[in-house]
């Protein structure tokens, strides 16, 4: 069965890093209706690391979720965009594992950064979602937790140059430590663009 992409895009103005993963679990494995919704998956408890040094920072322990308007007011204030690289997929096992997913169609990317003009940093959650941006770009998929420098034309006939991030899953199923992961994630989110950006 063909799925199409569930929520919308969330882009502040003035966002300087555009993170991008492939398509949310099934619905029934959400605990907020925003990005990465699963209550085990680690995202934000990444972002707690990383920001705070504290892991569950966003946790919501007693309602097994997010503290949804205080992460979202977070990303605000920090520029940070996300979207996804899928935008109609097929689950051919039924579940999210993206070794699973059949992209049909993915993300307009050249009018995803006209949206996003100040956007120079373009961040992948997982290898499939890497993929989908080397293959739009045409440049070879970062090795995980660095980048690659890339230019593409956009839908308006500007130019942009920008820096693919591979990032590792947050997924508990790849085999990293959350602490490792961000480590990963911290080069991206503390580095000298993102953090002169807020």
């Amino acid at each position: 069965m063909m799925e199409t992409h569930p929520l919308e895009p969330f882009f502040p103005r003035g966002a300087k890093i555009l993170m991008c993963g492939t398509f949310p679990p099934s619905k029934k494995r959400w605990s907020m209706d925003f990005y990465y919704p699963n209550f085990i998956n680690d995202m934000w408890r990444i972002f707690g690391l990383v920001y705070f040094n504290d892991k569950d920072h966003f946790v919501d322990a007693a309602h097994k979720t997010f503290h949804l308007a205080e992460l979202k007011s977070f990303l605000i204030s920090k520029g940070i965009a996300l979207s996804d690289t899928g935008r109609e997929i097929v689950r051919e096992k039924g579940n999210a594992a993206d070794k699973h997913l059949s992209i049909k169609s993915h993300i307009d990317l050249k009018s995803v950064l006209v949206e996003l003009p100040e956007c120079r940093d373009v961040a992948t959650t997982g290898e499939k979602a890497a993929s989908v941006v080397a293959a739009i770009t045409g440049t070879a998929i970062p090795p995980t937790g660095q980048y690659m420098e890339c230019e593409l034309l956009l839908s308006d006939g500007s130019t942009r140059s920008f820096r693919h991030w591979r990032m590792p899953s947050s997924s508990r199923a790849y085999p990293l430590s959350i602490d490792k992961k961000a480590e990963m994630y911290s080069r991206l989110l503390l580095s000298d663009s993102a953090v002169s950006a807020n």
